[in-house]
């Protein structure tokens, strides 16, 4: 069963910043892709993305599975307040995000592409 993973989002999520499948998983294993990347996001009340992303280059969707969270977009804000409500935003829209509430959000965003890290308090890099 070389090709077939079985995982629990919680735990895996813990193992590398909340993303469970992309570009940057070993190419042996079944969870990695370059079409498409899969992040289970546990965020407590406040968190907030490190910086904006700017001129993205992949169309995401972020899906609200607990919580309260807010997407900042340029001009305006979106805030998820029920179980599945989400947001689509294409190439080429800068974002951000912050918790109001404790929050687990799903977000899947194609293609996966290397180069999106930002760095964290220590200097090390993770996947945005």
């Amino acid at each position: 069963m070389d090709d077939v993973y079985v995982g629990n989002a919680g735990k895996d999520a813990a193992l590398d910043r909340g993303w469970l499948l992309g570009h940057f998983k070993d190419p042996d294993d079944p969870r990695h892709s370059e079409d498409v990347e899969i992040k289970w996001g546990v965020h407590p009340r406040g968190d907030r993305r490190a910086r904006w992303v700017r001129g993205e280059r992949r169309t995401a969707l972020l899906v609200l599975i607990s919580g309260r969270f807010r997407m900042e977009f340029p001009g305006h804000d979106v805030v998820l307040e029920r179980q599945g409500d989400y947001v689509v935003w294409g190439r080429g829209v800068d974002h951000s995000w912050y918790a109001e509430e404790e929050s687990v959000v799903l977000t899947v965003r194609w293609p996966s592409v290397p180069g999106y890290a930002v760095p964290l308090g220590d200097g090390e890099p993770r996947p945005s």
